[in-house]
């Protein structure tokens, strides 16, 4: 187990957006979330390794990248970051994942509506995650921003059917009967804006078919009052969570933030996460 590397902060939500977001399942967070400087330098990283990616791997596919580029861990345990996540979650808090999601302008796939809690079923106990969605690029309607039903967060487990692997991210969607794709709402940020979003709230995204990259660098956090069981799904036994801010609570064990994890990196991308 390790010790908080990040002190208790300051919050950056009103009183008003917590409220929404514990309501609604999710919150759009308009004002710049780094400086200028910050964001420029993780924006550049990203782009560092996109040039680097296998060519048979999907650039909506760079899941983890913090196992193989400590480096990340300067915004994943940023106080601009954390000063969001701590209003909903507490001042205990763990980063339980990280997902560049770019899609690329012209094919970028489409992901299908689903729960993220649907993938970390009895990995996480209680299922209490939020997830900041930092906008790298324009993320709009064009080039398949996020979309969410709101106050669909008091669920989590509905029921999945196939779909076609070619055209989306993910191989499962929720059935049609259960989710009402009329109420969703389209998330359009700037870059370096953000939405937050509850684990278990139904969303997904259409393609890009536009000339303008989509990328967003997804921030999974969850209390350190929540349980990690990785022996639960076959996908988390090559994972690690990581104390991001304050004590463990619940008996967890965690990454070394400094150490890269190159073989967990390999066994999770051989494997396959099957969503998340």
């Amino acid at each position: 187990m390790g010790e908080g590397t990040v002190t208790q902060g300051i919050s950056r939500l009103s009183t008003n957006q917590v409220e929404h977001y514990r309501n609604q399942g999710f919150l759009i967070y308009r004002d710049p979330v780094l400086p200028p400087a910050k964001f420029g330098a993780l924006k550049a990283l990203f782009e560092e390794m996109l040039a680097a990616l296998d060519g048979s791997i999907r650039p909506e596919a760079m899941d983890t990248p913090h196992f193989n580029e400590p480096r990340l861990f300067e915004w994943l345990f940023a106080d601009e970051i954390l000063g969001l996540v701590e209003p909903i979650l507490g001042a205990d808090i763990a980063l339980f994942s990280s997902h560049f999601v770019s899609k690329p302008r012209g094919d970028g796939r489409r992901v299908p509506w689903h729960e993220d809690s649907a993938y970390w079923k009895g990995v996480l106990m209680p299922m209490e995650v939020c997830t900041v969605w930092l906008a790298i690029d324009p993320s709009t309607r064009e080039n398949g921003c996020m979309k969410v039903i709101p106050e669909t967060h008091q669920g989590g487990y509905s029921d999945y059917e196939e779909v076609d692997t070619s055209a989306n991210v993910f191989a499962r969607e929720i059935v049609e009967s259960q989710r009402d794709e009329s109420r969703g709402i389209y998330l359009e940020l700037h870059p370096n804006q953000a939405s937050l979003h509850d684990g278990r709230i139904m969303h997904g995204s259409d393609p890009n078919s536009s000339e303008l990259r989509r990328c967003g660098y997804t921030m999974r956090y969850i209390s350190t009052r929540t349980r990690f069981h990785p022996e639960a799904n076959d996908c988390f036994r090559h994972h690690l969570i990581y104390l991001a801010r304050g004590n463990d609570h619940a008996g967890n064990d965690y990454g070394d933030p400094i150490k890269a994890y190159p073989e967990l990196a390999r066994m999770r991308g051989a494997q396959g996460t099957k969503g998340h």
